[in-house]
């Protein structure tokens, strides 16, 4: 579950559209596009626009991913055929009989990845990545593969070829994979797959959401304006933002300016109120999400289930048990030797870089606070020099402790230090900075997932709640470096790692180590 309760209302329109797809970036810094009722007055116009409009996102997507995984497989069929050419995939059956079996399977995927759910999450949920599906796919083609076995088997077509069907199965989980990868890549690119938002509810929460927004651009979530009757005095970063009008004008609002999704939070009216706007809201064709009253307590795996139709949101135990521990404790062995292995020869260069550039050590070391707030060393390669004030990073944590705290000039909550060399600058864009904590997660301090390492002298800002974030070991990357990075306040980090150990599981760690490689490759600069 997302960490905002989510009410999925109808999908796109069917009617397929004229003209070619053709890629191109969507700038989101600029306005939306002017709304359909300003073009009725021009014949032919209005039609246009409203076709236009019918392409969002969740048509688009789902024709590109059902293309992509087709792509895959048939991909993965053809190759293995060549490396095992003259041999079938099950005794006595040549490769025409083969293909027309797998001619034959691909509806069948098709059907069975809708009902994983494998083509429609990207409408709902701003932060959907092909890493959040890996472990879908590889179940679904392992299942697949095992019971196309099986069903040679049963019907007596003799002996599957094994080692035929295991290439087949590997190539077919990186086709899949890869083609997904390469096909949303494409599909952001596209205008359709912007969506038009308005927030309804200018306070506190709203315009946390709008500022969210705003500095995530790679949600491609264009930001239309807020929906309040009685706003509060906008933030300095949303000033250009505007107050489309009062919650009852909602449905007009949608159909005025094209909104492809609406963001409900806290709005001063009345819950019955807002019920109506949600009924109402369901003619519209619109995405409707709600942040929930307790969001600060709801963690990336809370589950949602009910009592004779009333929804509860289930909160899991905050602890690790003992043998997740030692599991998790072995992927990080596992882990981090291999990823010391292949980082060595850059770690070499890298300390070479850092001698050149700058006198001083090569490492930093820092005592940090791990699980149970035991102390230990922490390593980095050193990115400023030598001798460095740490009151004006203690100060500046005190400043972005509130989240109506403003981000600096670079649209960051981080401090820019004039200490930082030449060659830590490029360290901390590409997060090279961090290889060394490997070091750290071999001897147990760490874990390759897990909260920031705390400084001892941020604790004197912690509120009660954000001591459970020791409960779970601290790690080289996390929810917070995964969803926000330094786009967040201190206070909303802190969050975010409490929201990390109150809903760990191993299935969010392996979709946060799947997804830093890329913003790593984005280039977003460390904490």
């Amino acid at each position: 579950m997302n960490f905002r309760s989510r009410i999925t209302i109808s999908g796109a329109s069917t009617t397929a559209p004229a003209g070619t797809f053709t890629p191109r970036e969507v700038d989101l810094s600029q306005p939306p596009p002017e709304p359909v009722a300003s073009d009725a007055a021009r014949p032919g116009t209005a039609g246009e626009q409203r076709h236009v409009r019918r392409i969002r996102r969740g048509w688009l997507v789902r024709r590109m991913l059902l293309a992509a995984d087709v792509a895959g497989l048939v991909t993965a069929f053809i190759a293995s055929e060549l490396l095992f050419r003259g041999s079938g995939a099950v005794d006595e059956v040549g490769i025409a009989v083969e293909a027309v079996i797998f001619v034959l399977a691909l509806p069948v995927w098709i059907v069975a990845a809708k009902l994983y759910g494998l083509y429609d999450r990207d409408e709902e949920r701003a932060t959907h990545s092909t890493a959040d599906e890996v472990m879908s796919v590889f179940h679904l083609i392992t299942v697949g593969v095992l019971g196309f076995y099986a069903t040679s088997w049963l019907v007596g077509l003799s002996r599957p070829d094994q080692a035929k069907l295991s290439t087949f199965w590997v190539l077919a989980l990186l086709g899949v994979i890869s083609a997904r990868l390469v096909t949303r890549s494409l599909a952001r690119r596209h205008p359709a797959y912007v969506q038009n938002t308005v927030v309804i509810g200018a306070g506190d929460v709203g315009q946390l959401v709008g500022r969210k927004l705003l500095q995530h651009p790679e949600y491609r979530i264009r930001l239309v304006g807020l929906v309040d009757a009685h706003p509060k005095e906008l933030r300095r970063d949303l000033q250009e933002v505007q107050i489309l009008g009062e919650p009852d004008e909602i449905v007009d609002i949608v159909r005025r300016h094209g909104i492809d999704r609406v963001i409900i939070a806290f709005s001063q009216d009345l819950p019955e109120q807002m019920l109506k706007l949600v009924f109402a809201l369901r003619q519209c064709d619109v995405q409707v999400d709600v942040v929930p009253r307790l969001f600060e307590a709801v963690g990336p795996n809370a589950a949602l289930h009910g009592i004779e139709g009333l929804p509860l949101v289930g909160l899991p135990a905050t602890r690790i048990p003992r043998s997740s521990r030692l599991l998790k404790r072995g992927v990080d062995i596992v882990g981090a030797s291999v990823l010391l292995t292949l980082a060595a020869p850059i770690m070499l260069v890298i300390g070479i870089l850092i001698r050149r550039d700058s006198p001083g050590p090569v490492f930093f070391r820092q005592v940090r606070l791990g699980i149970d707030m035991r102390e230990f060393t922490l390593l980095k390669f050193r990115t400023m020099r030598t001798g460095t004030d740490e009151m004006p990073h203690r100060e500046y944590l005190k400043q972005i402790m509130t989240s109506d705290a403003l981000p600096t000039s670079n649209n960051l909550y981080k401090l820019e230090r004039p200490e930082v060399t030449r060659v830590g600058r490029w360290l901390r864009k590409t997060s090279l900075d961090e290889l060394p904590q490997l070091l750290n997660v071999l001897h147990g301090d760490m874990s390759l997932v897990g909260p920031r390492p705390s400084i001892p002298y941020e604790l004197e800002l912690f509120a009660p709640h954000h001591y459970e974030r020791f409960l779970v070991p601290p790690g080289l990357t996390g929810l917070w470096q995964v969803e926000a990075r330094a786009h967040s306040t201190f206070l909303e980090a802190l969050d975010l790692d409490v929201m990390y150990a109150r809903g760990w599981s191993f299935g969010l760690d392996l979709r946060l180590l799947l997804r830093t490689p890329a913003l790593i490759l984005r280039g977003s600069e460390t904490g």
